[in-house]
């Protein structure tokens, strides 16, 4: 009997919840919107911007003397001089500093706690 019953339950909760077989919905026609007429509203105008053209596809040839010519690699040779100048300076005072405290005992490391008395 109970089983019955979860049966019948079961059946009619997939009738209510499952979509059918399209057996019930055979003879309908489907509906047609009518169309509903839009009172006329002004808008904001828009201005469209112009086509994208691309200086290439021009018939004027381009002026050269208009913009100045960039050379990158001018920059980053100018660049790798300056990094290669401080490299030596900084290799100098390194030098001067090993002198001075292996032939005399100066130590200019004093930022360094403790290192005073090293040398």
């Amino acid at each position: 009997m109970t089983v019955s019953i979860i049966h019948a339950l079961l059946r009619w909760i997939l009738d209510v919840c499952a979509p059918g077989t399209g057996n019930r919905r055979a003879g309908a026609h489907p509906v047609v919107p009518v169309p509903v007429e839009d009172p006329e509203m002004p808008g904001p105008v828009t201005v469209r911007l112009p086509a994208h053209r691309s200086p290439y596809g021009l018939f004027a040839p381009l002026d050269g003397r208009a913009a100045a010519s960039v050379r990158p690699y001018v920059t980053a040779a100018e660049w790798t001089c300056r990094v290669q100048e401080r490299e030596r300076a900084r290799q100098a005072r390194r030098r001067v500093a090993l002198v001075l405290a292996a032939d005399f005992g100066i130590d200019l490391d004093r930022h360094v706690i403790g290192a005073e008395g090293a040398a």
